[in-house]
């Protein structure tokens, strides 16, 4: 698929229609984001009203990160072959459905699928999304200023739906699942109005059957045993054979890929070295902070005795910084590089996480939170955008789907699997015993962030070595 030569632009000043494509596609990403967020402070409100068990209520959260996390592939490249602009349109509408279902059902089971269906449906509206704006502003600053916007509102959803999760639960948790309706769709309109039809390219290949399946397969029990490992234990049976099962899968979606005349995944796109980068420090930095800001949550109501709604506004400065600092990165990504700002932004998270190390029951906001949470702006500020811009460039126009699928799965697999590791360590030394766990917690979360570390640092070493027109690029 080829974008429309009268919307693709090099130029960084942009008419209404440009900007209508812009600012559609990427509010459908910001209620992604802000899905995964705001039903958090609901849940205690949930399972009263539902009398859901703790295990069943923890699916209400895990059932959309199954289904966004495991199909991320899939609507990818679906998008590349269907069609983004359909696949867009489709995945929106069913996403204001499922909304609509979850806010009004009364039974827990199909709160959950609801759920699910929600993160189905997002798996398929953000590689979408991504590849809507990677085909239409052409590689260079352009791009990296569309994505820049772009990041913003991914960033800045998942933050807001922290807040509005306290806002809204003061009301009725119901309202958590139908404020994302009408945003929907409004988008929905817009995006029939403004988002091109795309040309279709021949070249994009036919239906890999078989991939498809056991990608899918493999992904969501991947998933599914992450989510499901600290509740089962890690080496419970049902966990390994769990994983085990997703890896033969895995293993065989691999070997079908290989073979294949018209592949799912084309093996060939992961080696690119900054989108393999891109991929293994996105998972990284989103790993730790998931763990991070579970830890603080608890940190701030259970220790501090904060309500849901000042824990909320907690985390208000960073989301502030994100919001007014994304759409102003793009000079400094073009001048120094995706590989530094990246540098930059995950130097700073590990910051943010050393700082918190000294916290205690005894900590004030100002002295202790406060800094880390600055840090975590800054951090999200610098590296998301990124991490967006160095995953897509290079890129070829029918593989943007894939490119963003790709990004967008180890986003969410690295979250849940960062999430896992923390909740297990946090809740070894058991129930009700917080504050022994937390510094175990967030020691591994400073860990995670780390290893995230040493990647971007390889990146900027890689820079130095390459030929001097590539500085701006990689």
């Amino acid at each position: 698929m080829t974008s429309p030569a009268h919307l693709s632009t090099t130029s960084t000043r942009w008419d209404a229609r440009l900007w209508a494509v812009l600012l559609t596609v990427s509010t459908v990403v910001g209620l992604d984001a802000l899905d995964v967020s705001m039903v958090g402070v609901a849940l205690p409100s949930i399972q009263a009203d539902l009398g859901l068990s703790t295990s069943a209520l923890q699916w209400v959260v895990s059932g959309y990160v199954l289904g966004y996390g495991g199909l991320l592939l899939l609507g990818g490249r679906t998008a590349d072959l269907l069609g983004r602009r359909r696949v867009f349109l489709v995945a929106v509408a069913v996403f204001a459905v499922a909304s609509l279902l979850g806010g009004l059902v009364d039974n827990g089971a199909l709160l959950i699928a609801s759920r699910f269906v929600k993160g189905l449906a997002a798996a398929f509206t953000a590689p979408a999304a991504l590849s809507i704006i990677t085909t239409t502003f052409q590689e260079g600053p352009a791009r990296n200023r569309a994505i820049s916007i772009f990041a913003v509102f991914g960033a800045s959803g998942y933050s807001a739906g922290l807040v509005f999760s306290g806002l809204l639960t003061e009301v009725g948790w119901r309202w958590t699942f139908l404020l994302p309706v009408p945003i929907a769709l409004i988008a929905l309109v817009s995006a029939i109005k403004v988002v091109p039809a795309y040309e279709r390219d021949h070249s994009a290949g036919g239906y890999d059957l078989p991939g498809a399946i056991t990608g899918a397969a493999g992904s969501l029990l991947l998933v599914f045993g992450v989510v499901e490992a600290p509740e089962t234990g890690w080496a419970s049976p049902q966990t390994l054979i769990t994983f085990v099962v997703a890896a033969a899968l895995l293993t065989a979606f691999v070997l079908i890929e290989k073979r294949s005349s018209h592949p799912l995944l084309r093996l060939g796109i992961l080696r690119s070295g900054p989108l393999a980068r891109a991929n293994l420090g996105a998972a990284l930095f989103f790993g730790a902070y998931i763990g991070f800001q579970f830890v603080v949550m608890l940190y701030l109501q259970d220790v501090l005795g904060w309500s849901a709604l000042e824990t909320a506004l907690g985390f208000l400065p960073a989301a502030l910084i994100v919001a007014f600092g994304s759409p102003r990165i793009e000079p400094l990504i073009d001048r120094v590089g995706t590989s530094r700002t990246i540098l930059g932004g995950v130097l700073a998270h590990v910051l943010a996480y050393v700082l918190f190390l000294r916290v205690d029951e005894h900590s004030g906001y100002a002295g202790s939170v406060l800094p880390s949470m600055i840090l975590l702006g800054i951090g999200f500020t610098l590296a998301f955008s990124s991490l967006n811009i160095q995953a897509t460039t290079g890129i070829s126009d029918n593989e943007q789907g894939l490119a963003g699928g790709l990004l967008n799965t180890s986003l969410q697999v690295g979250g849940a699997i960062g999430l896992a590791i923390v909740t297990a360590v946090l809740t070894g030394s058991g129930e009700g015993n917080l504050l022994t766990g937390l510094t175990p917690a967030l020691a591994v979360i400073t860990g995670i962030a780390a290893l995230g570390l040493l990647i971007a640092v390889s990146g900027v070493v890689r820079l130095r070595r390459a030929p001097q027109p590539e500085l701006a690029r990689v």
